[in-house]
């Protein structure tokens, strides 16, 4: 018997399960090191302030655009499972049929016996679904770099405006991003093991990803990132071993492991999407769909008025530089400068820098892939980075490594030096929750200071292209009637007429209030500024919907005959 072989391959396989356990859990090794509040309490902390804030803030948001058809649309799914798959409005209606129900079809459920309005039912489940995307990046983050890069990972993606406003009525692109990087923390939780991850792993990946088509037929994207960073695995191997036939041996061995995968993903999928499996090419079809979707919209850049199907590169990297918070840009910015460093040292290190490396490859491919897509590709996109919303949370844990790992430099050889870089950044991000604060709930109309602000970026970009300033619109305008009746009851109706989404308006309207369609009939005109709308009527200004100088949306006083004119079809062509 050949002991010392036995001991050798004993020793190699203690060390393997060593080397999986620390690219498991990368604070694992630290456990008991430090004593007190550790950056895993304090992201967990993060994580619970903005649940708290959710459970207080969610019925402050308006309703957007998309909203009654989603709602509706999440109606028809609901009633084609209800209905014993009898009911099949779901499968034609609008072109909603393209998209996964997932979210609507949640709403809708608990709308059945939710105490609270249909609307805020809605809004209540979008910021939960908010913070579960908070809570993937956290554990992203620490996966790749430890607790304090979970932790500034988790505060990077919360005190960004474009994620976090959002979350309580985009009831498509926030449930998307979060199942997108939930996706691609099970892809990193599947490197370690390669080339045979155990079976619970691909459980894992497989129903993230079929939640995630369940939203939108984009997160095959997902796939697509794990082929690629599979393929590198291989590649590496090949090169390592000098060999072939280990590549081909691993790859064989990959694919077997994989397998289960694709029939959970697809069932997910299926369960969330009911016109997906009514034909085995219809979620191929979806893709050609919004490959070459046709949509007659202009999307505002740079002052310039622009048709949503023929935009320039620049579009998509050009609000991400003026949408993203400085302290993420920073951040981003020494991430991808270590995350290249590591690239070109690749011979130097061991067999445990593997799986890091090829987890930080697999974030930055879920970055830069789609971002390289558009610049080249060109799709139909418009509102700004409304349907690149997923690309936030990588971004923050790119950013957050890379803050991270500059932290780890300044702080070697003087404690002082670190604990003054904390501070730094935590100075920074409670001056953007400020900044928050101060635009709530229209947070999502954040500017950073390279575009000026939101002051800056008025007229530049697009600011309200939800409408969601029209609440505020409406209930500032019924407190006005009420201070102009000194209180007493109300007994006449006043005619509103609505530039914008009506609902948007009408929804926050008390009965005294009643929408009319003829400007000429009007009492009030309320409108949000977007595409010059609240120009398209004359009147008297008394409410200015503002953030940081910018107005987002007005109400005129139209009870003066000589104010009524109005330019009716930009009008009607606007609604």
């Amino acid at each position: 018997m050949d002991v010392s072989g036995a001991t050798v391959k004993r020793q190699e396989t203690d060390a393997a399960k060593i080397q999986i356990a620390m690219a498991e859990s990368p604070s694992a090794m630290a456990k008991g090191w430090h004593s007190g509040i550790t950056f895993a309490d304090l992201a967990r902390l993060v994580i619970l302030v903005a649940l708290v804030l959710v459970l207080l803030t969610f019925r402050d948001y308006g309703i957007t655009n998309d909203e009654e058809v989603q709602k509706i649309y999440g109606q028809m799914v609901l009633a084609y499972y209800a209905s014993g798959f009898h009911d099949l409005s779901a499968l034609s209606y609008k072109d909603l049929y393209y998209y996964g129900g997932l979210f609507d079809f949640v709403a809708a459920f608990f709308n059945q016996f939710s105490p609270l309005g249909e609307y805020e039912t809605r809004h209540l489940l979008g910021g939960l679904v908010g913070v579960l995307g908070l809570l993937g990046t956290w554990r992203l983050g620490r996966r790749l770099a430890g607790d304090r890069a979970g932790f500034l990972a988790v505060c990077l993606l919360a005190v960004t405006p474009a994620y976090y406003g959002p979350a309580f009525n985009n009831p498509k692109d926030i449930p998307f991003a979060v199942g997108m990087v939930w996706t691609l923390l099970t892809i990193c939780q599947l490197i370690p093991h390669l080339p045979r991850p155990p079976l619970r792993r691909v459980m894992s990946f497989a129903l993230s990803l079929g939640l995630t088509l369940g939203v939108r037929v984009g997160g095959g994207l997902a796939g697509v990132y794990l082929a690629i960073i599979l393929l590198a695995y291989l590649a590496w191997r090949g090169l390592e071993t000098r060999s072939l036939k280990v590549a081909g041996d691993e790859a064989r061995t990959l694919a077997l492991a994989l397998l289960p995968a694709l029939p959970i993903a697809y069932a997910t999928m299926a369960a969330c999407w009911p016109w997906a499996y009514q034909s085995p090419f219809n979620p191929l079809v979806a893709v050609a769909h919004f490959s070459h979707y046709g949509i007659n919209i202009e999307t505002l850049m740079a002052g310039q008025w622009l048709p949503a199907g023929h935009l320039p590169a620049i579009y998509l990297p050009l609000y991400l530089l003026v949408k993203v918070p400085e302290l993420v840009l920073a951040g981003t910015i020494v991430g991808l400068v270590m995350v290249t460093i590591w690239l070109f040292r690749l011979r130097q290190r061991a067999t445990i820098e593997k799986a890091k490396i090829l987890q930080l490859a697999a974030v930055v491919l879920a970055a830069a892939f789609p971002l390289a897509f558009f610049v080249i590709e060109r799709p139909t996109i418009y509102n700004g980075l409304r349907h690149f919303e997923f690309l936030l949370p990588p971004f923050a844990v790119i950013a957050a490594v890379g803050l991270h790992s500059l932290w780890t430099r300044i702080s070697q050889g003087s404690e002082r030096r670190g604990k003054a870089f904390g501070l730094a950044f935590a100075a920074a991000a409670l001056l953007q929750v400020w900044i928050m604060a101060s635009l709530h709930p229209d947070e999502y109309v954040y500017f950073n200071a390279l575009a000026g602000g939101v002051k800056g970026a008025d007229g530049q970009f697009e600011l309200d292209y939800w409408c969601n300033s029209l609440a505020e619109a409406a209930r500032d305008l019924t407190a006005y009637i009420k201070m102009e009746n000194g209180g007493r009851e109300i007994s006449r109706v006043y005619k509103v007429a609505v530039c914008g989404d009506p609902l948007a308006a009408t929804y926050f309207m008390p009965p005294f209030m009643r929408l009319t369609t003829k400007a000429s009939d009007a009492d009030f005109f309320i409108s949000f500024t977007q595409h010059g709308c609240d120009h398209f009527v004359n009147g008297r200004e008394i409410i200015a919907v503002q953030r940081f100088g910018a107005a987002l949306s007005v109400v005129k006083d139209l009870r003066q005959p000589d104010q009524k004119t109005a330019s009716r079809e930009s009008w009607r062509s606007v609604n």
